[in-house]
């Protein structure tokens, strides 16, 4: 759904951006292919590095296609845009890119021929980016597989269509200083620092955001939006039940999983498969900066909520264990809640935690943040699109039942999960929220 009150501030916005256009919108330089470079072997392994700390290939690989060939949609309040293929095709990629061109759509968000990049495309975190490591990165993207693929056409609202736009947006909200080390925080503090701030730009998501699309500064990491799922606020801005610590979160980002709050699902599972290909110092540091930043969670000790979630679970399904599931729904279909019927039926053989009977699941679900989350969406998408691995990846297998539940049964059961697994209010846009999902979902 479009926020008007967005289209209204990029109305003014774009009147301003006429007048700031000027000079931005000219090519560099002149045309070069990637064949005619060669570049230190050294510097694009440094270049591999840096692009999973980024998720390089995650936003510029679309489903099914090839890496780095772009296609990807990213949704936004002012319509879809696709990623751009970042391969060194000559004709259809950055082949004819030089090292400065790459340069200043990093820092800058403008690219070869002189036109404003979207900040869809993370730039105003990628400006603070030393030149050395945008060199490696660039040499890293220039050796790999060139690959011809057109970018579909961005669907954006007018006046979100028109680039003058973004050069009002730049001069309002792009800080475009480069990192500077505290000289009184410790190195590892400051690696964590200008990985988050630049390269991995964990606020894109984890922040939220104005009605012209930019970062709430006051409010970082506080929870945001990514395609089309909650990202929660981190650490001390957590639903999650049981408190975030440092280890926590490193057991997290490293690996996708932490038995007291969950895994890794929707846009944040690709982040953690490529993080978990860096060096392990790296993500010590992201943890060391978020933790001074955010703070730890100040929720009741892990222990006494663990067992305050095993005993909610146990008493919400242990009546329903796989052997006698259809009987209990058959049984009391009259009496009971509809949500608890079909938990009974769908759900109950894999998160059943009673006696005799093991949990298939690693976690329970009165621990896992999309359960008490301020907002129905991860529930939902999880209900409806299931945990899906990539190819060849690890990972929780879950189906998605969009196609074997109807709409009134899945409002109905995630309504449900909510008031048996968390003690937080009651979702009320359950059934509003459902509907925008569906509509995204291929006919």
């Amino acid at each position: 759904m479009i926020d008007l009150r967005a289209v209204r501030c990029l109305s003014m916005l774009a009147l301003a951006g006429a007048a700031l256009l000027g000079c931005a919108e000219s090519p560099t330089t002149t045309a070069q292919t990637a064949a005619e470079r060669t570049f230190d072997r050294a510097q694009v392994a440094k270049g591999a590095e840096l692009s999973a700390l980024g998720d390089c290939r995650v936003c510029h690989t679309g489903d099914g296609g090839r890496a780095f060939a772009g296609g990807r949609p990213l949704p936004t309040p002012f319509g879809t845009i696709y990623s751009t293929n970042i391969t060194p095709d000559a004709e259809t990629g950055i082949g004819r890119w030089s090292r400065d061109d790459f340069r200043r759509a990093m820092h800058e968000g403008i690219d070869r021929a002189g036109r404003h990049l979207y900040p869809a495309f993370p730039y105003d975190h990628f400006t603070h980016v030393t030149d050395d490591d945008v060199d490696a990165l660039y040499a890293f993207i220039m050796t790999r597989e060139a690959v011809s693929a057109r970018t579909p056409r961005n669907r954006l609202v007018f006046p979100a269509n028109l680039r003058p736009v973004l050069a009002a947006w730049n001069w309002l909200y792009l800080d475009a200083r480069r990192f500077t080390p505290d000289p009184a925080q410790s190195a590892e503090w400051n690696r964590g620092a200008y990985l988050v701030e630049g390269l991995a730009h964990c606020g894109a998501c984890h922040t939220p955001r104005n009605i012209a699309g930019a970062e709430k500064r006051g409010q970082p990491f506080g929870g945001g939006d990514a395609e089309g799922w909650h990202a929660p606020g981190l650490l001390a801005a957590s639903p999650a039940p049981v408190e975030w610590n440092a280890d926590a979160l490193f057991r997290y980002l490293r690996n996708g999983f932490d038995a007291e709050h969950g895994l890794a699902a929707g846009p944040m599972a690709p982040v953690v498969d490529e993080l978990a290909t860096v060096p392990e110092a790296e993500v010590h540091a992201i943890v060391t900066y978020l933790t001074s930043r955010t703070g730890q969670t100040r929720n009741a000790p892990a222990n006494e909520r663990i067992a305050a979630a095993e005993q909610r679970e146990f008493d919400a399904v242990g009546r329903h264990a796989p052997d006698r599931a259809s009987e209990a729904s058959a049984s009391s279909a009259e009496t009971q809640d509809a949500g608890e019927v079909i938990f009974a039926g769908a759900c109950a053989t894999c998160h059943y935690a009673g006696a005799g009977t093991p949990r298939t699941t690693p976690v329970p679900l009165a621990l896992t943040t999309s359960v008490n989350a301020p907002t129905p969406q991860n529930a939902l998408r999880v209900v409806v699109e299931g945990l899906h691995p990539a190819s060849g990846e690890p990972g929780a297998i879950m189906p998605g039942f969009g196609s074997a539940l109807t709409h009134a049964q899945i409002v109905a059961v995630v309504e449900y999960v909510r008031a048996r697994f968390s003690d937080r209010p009651r979702w009320t846009d359950v059934n509003a929220t459902l509907h925008g999902i569906e509509r995204e979902q291929p006919k």
